[in-house]
């Protein structure tokens, strides 16, 4: 088990990312190879879940497109993600909010927290 966390972190790229959680709506700037070219896409939504832990870190980021729910699953230390701002710092209670799914509307809104 040691090893393998070991192996980890020798090939791990480290990047400085400002701390988000649960609750929180994010924008990513995400890198898109489109043949020779190469673009900065930009997601912003809110951030449904964190798993994992190390190199193999996930976030959930979700979003509302023309009317239809839209979640994107990110590799916390990937190379494509150029950076990662933090627009609002929202106030819920669970670690996971998969009730965000089945609201619409103003009952989707998130209550922002204050410093």
């Amino acid at each position: 088990m040691n090893l393998i966390h070991i192996a980890e972190q020798e090939f791990a790229v480290q990047q400085e990312y400002p701390g988000f959680k649960a609750g929180d709506t994010v924008t990513v700037h995400y890198k898109i190879k489109e043949g020779d070219k190469e673009r900065i896409q930009m997601f912003r939504g809110v951030v449904i879940q964190r798993r994992g832990e190390g190199t193999t870190a996930t976030f959930t980021v979700r979003k509302i497109s023309g009317g239809v729910g839209v979640e994107r699953i990110f590799p916390e230390f990937s190379p494509f993600i150029d950076k990662i701002e933090v627009n609002k710092h929202g106030r819920v209670r669970r670690a996971r909010i998969y009730y965000l799914r089945g609201l619409t509307g103003k009952k989707a809104r998130i209550k922002e927290k204050r410093f």
